[in-house]
């Protein structure tokens, strides 16, 4: 039997994995083990104040907070900006044996997110404003988080991490947030280090993104993302995800988090689950199904995510007939 790791890098790969690989809760197991640095400098705390200065705070029910203040409201203050050390020692003590760990599971590394936390530093609505008044001091602000994850990048590849991940919601739900263009000219050839080094040094490359994403995502795999991590898909639709970018993007996602997992009956749920293999996935790999972490936030049921989690195990009995 191939072992988990295998899986996985088979259908990042397109060869033609046994099954398909999954991440699900620990009643149904995982052929993923996550990690990452503790504490990380992109950690997006329920209340508080991060190490960046932003403040934060929970709005309810959801696991995660949101920056009430940013710490940066002026570009004149950028030399005196607080910035993470990412070659703290104690970042990544909690690393130690985590290979072995891991085991014989796809290792993931949390990297560091070069969108969210530029808002989380400036402020969204100045964000946006400074892509088209200040794209010089804006790019020199997403520079440093590009530096510290090629620093993070190397010391995963040493520890012996299979994968690099990071979490940049660009999506609104019918567009992106800023133009193709602005993100072609500022965030694109930022990507493309990560990317590359990531490559470099041994380590499959995954993007977490949310929201209406179908414009920049032939860029996305034209400098080096191997699997997108979407937790929705109809917003943009099935059949246009799958014709567009199947076969060249492994999809690394749940049934629709805000529709069908949220308000479709258990059926619904388990059609849909067919029709993400049959669209998404190829014979050869390319589709790699999850459960969203926060169910109690995004208002999903138990008997929801047991019936999105037995029917993709079901469907594994008998992968083929569902590229029939």
């Amino acid at each position: 039997m191939t072992d988990s790791r295998t899986l996985v890098v088979q259908s990042l790969s397109y060869q033609h994995p046994e099954r398909l690989p999954f991440d699900f809760p620990e009643k149904y197991g995982s052929d993923f083990y996550w990690a990452g640095m503790e504490p990380s400098p992109d950690v997006r705390p329920r209340s508080g104040v991060d190490e960046w200065g932003a403040v934060w705070a929970n709005i309810g029910s959801m696991t995660l907070g949101q920056v009430k203040d940013f710490p940066l409201k002026d570009w004149g203050d950028f030399e005196r900006m607080t910035i993470p050390n990412i070659h703290d020692p104690r970042r990544w003590t909690c690393l130690e044996g985590v290979r072995q760990k891991a085991g014989e599971r796809f290792l993931l590394g949390n990297g560091i997110s070069i969108y969210e936390r530029v808002h989380f530093i400036r402020g969204l609505e100045n964000t946006w404003m400074d892509i088209h008044t200040a794209p010089e001091e804006l790019g020199r602000l997403v520079d440093v988080l590009v530096e510290m994850n090629l620093a993070a990048i190397q010391r995963y590849a040493e520890l012996g991490f299979d994968g690099l991940i990071f979490t940049d919601d660009w999506g609104l739900q019918n567009r992106l947030m800023i133009s193709p263009d602005a993100w072609r000219k500022i965030w694109k050839p930022r990507y493309a280090r990560i990317f590359e080094a990531a490559h470099a040094a041994g380590l499959h490359n995954f993007l977490h993104s949310c929201g209406h994403i179908v414009d920049i995502l032939d860029d996305l795999i034209e400098i080096g993302l191997e699997a997108i991590h979407m937790d929705q898909q109809e917003n943009m639709g099935l059949e246009l995800l799958g014709k567009r970018f199947g076969g060249r993007l492994t999809f690394f996602a749940p049934v629709d988090i805000q529709k069908t997992m949220a308000n479709g009956t258990l059926e619904e749920i388990r059609q849909y689950c067919r029709a993400m293999v049959h669209t998404l996935g190829r014979p050869e790999g390319g589709f790699i199904p999850r459960w969203y972490t926060d169910p109690v936030g995004a208002g999903h049921k138990p008997e929801a995510i047991q019936a999105m989690c037995e029917e993709f195990l079901r469907i594994n009995q008998d992968l083929p007939a569902h590229f029939r």
